[in-house]
């Protein structure tokens, strides 16, 4: 009895440590609200809260189709359910309106809404806690300055125990922590500047990386795939991939600016960050994120897996020549400027090929971009061709013109399509 007595008092006492470790780990870097009214913005403070608001994307995510922008309301599928963005506008009821500066710090920084309740981090303040205290209070004094918009958002649909604020505060615990950016006193300034807005601000990081089961990001810009999307966003670090180690500055500027360089053009959700994003920042930030990802150390490239002559060798080569040789040419030369090569194109040889076939489910399109206002597009073949016939002609263009990566089969295209599509 004495035995058992002890036993219990001693995981009673591990289960009270524990908590209190989780609690200890949430207030983490956590400073006391204060009631303080913020001064009034200047013009100067808004526009340029305006400009880090369009730094940070914030309207993909706080913007429901044909909705106001800002004003929330979208649904943000993930593997433990959807989530929904949360109103923006300075509405007293729905939005912003009852916030306070400090409130709205904290929620960047630390994660905590204005009722003190722990946010799911599908809105990323893992990347956000690097954002400086001035430029938060820039964002906001913008957001303040929107037309209000009444539009509660609606409540989340989360599977348990993923809808309960512990498993959240244990999540936190172990996979975040707050802190700003701290500048790297051997690099430069715009290196430095690169840096905090492609780690804090920019949030590469959120797409740019595997998550593991639990949904957390690894560090760095390794490449993963983004979750409910069946889309994956290239290493960053990988030669084989997207690094741009190689390439010349202006070129990754004119990526950012314009959606395409080099015989390259983005496409998929990279096309939305460009719309809605990095057109807009000005060349000295784009400069410094192209100096930061081009200085990226790189890793051993992600070897394709040993090719294999495929059955549907004969049927690939009659869907390209029937649906894509007369924009990507017979050779897979392309149109500069227009359509892209496939021959020695990245994209296409990736692995995984997931995005290979995506692009023909559901079409390709560039950006529209002041530079190019109405690129050209590529069609989606999803109802035009069967399973068998995209993973054959996706496996031609893989495996021709000197590219040599593995063959996809119809089993991947059927598991392509049950993906959402954005």
């Amino acid at each position: 009895m004495k035995r058992a007595l002890k036993i219990g008092l001693g995981l009673l006492g591990l289960a009270a440590f524990a908590v209190a470790l989780v609690w200890a780990l949430n207030v983490r870097d956590e400073s006391p609200l204060t009631d303080r009214p913020a001064a009034a913005p200047s013009a100067e403070q808004i526009r340029r809260g305006e400009y880090l608001a369009r730094a940070g994307n914030c309207a993909a995510c706080h913007t429901a189709r044909g909705g106001v922008p800002y004003a929330g309301g979208k649904g943000i599928d993930t593997p433990f359910g959807t989530l929904f963005a949360g109103n923006l506008t300075p509405d007293p009821a729905t939005g912003l309106g009852g916030w306070t500066a400090d409130e709205f710090w904290r929620a960047l920084h630390n994660g905590r809404g204005k009722d003190g309740r722990l946010l799911y981090p599908a809105f990323p303040y893992a990347n956000f806690t690097r954002i400086s205290r001035g430029d938060a209070d820039a964002i906001y004094a913008y957001l303040r300055s929107l037309p209000a918009v009444t539009q509660a958002a609606p409540a989340h649909e989360l599977r348990f125990p993923y809808n309960t604020q512990a498993a959240l505060a244990v999540w936190r615990a172990l996979y975040f922590s707050p802190g700003v950016q701290q500048n790297e006193p051997a690099q430069s300034v715009s290196w430095n500047r690169g840096a905090y807005l492609v780690q804090g601000l920019g949030h590469c990081n959120a797409c740019h990386a595997a998550r593991n089961s639990w949904g957390a990001s690894e560090s760095g810009l390794g490449g993963g795939l983004i979750p409910m999307q069946g889309w994956y966003a290239p290493s960053l670090a990988d030669t084989a991939q997207a690094s741009v180690a190689h390439w010349e500055l202006g070129e990754i500027v004119s990526l950012f600016k314009t959606g395409m360089a080099r015989g390259a053009s983005v496409s998929g959700p990279m096309s939305e960050v460009v719309r809605g994003s990095t057109q807009h920042l000005g060349d000295p930030d784009l400069r410094a994120m192209a100096g930061y990802l081009k200085a990226l150390p790189q890793k051993a490239p992600i070897r394709a897996k040993a090719a294999a002559v495929i059955p549907e060798q004969r049927l690939g080569a009659e869907v390209y020549a029937q649906h894509c040789a007369s924009c990507h040419g017979r050779q897979g030369q392309g149109e500069p400027g227009i359509y892209p090569a496939l021959a020695g194109n990245r994209a296409v040889t990736m692995e995984p090929g997931v995005n290979v076939l995506r692009t023909i489910l559901q079409g390709g399109f560039a950006p529209a971009t002041e530079a190019h206002p109405r690129p050209f597009g590529m069609p989606p073949f999803a109802v035009a061709l069967s399973d068998a016939e995209i993973a054959a002609v996706a496996s031609h263009v893989r495996q021709q013109w000197g590219n040599t990566a593995s063959p996809l089969t119809a089993f991947e295209v059927s598991r392509a399509r049950g993906k959402r599509a954005d």
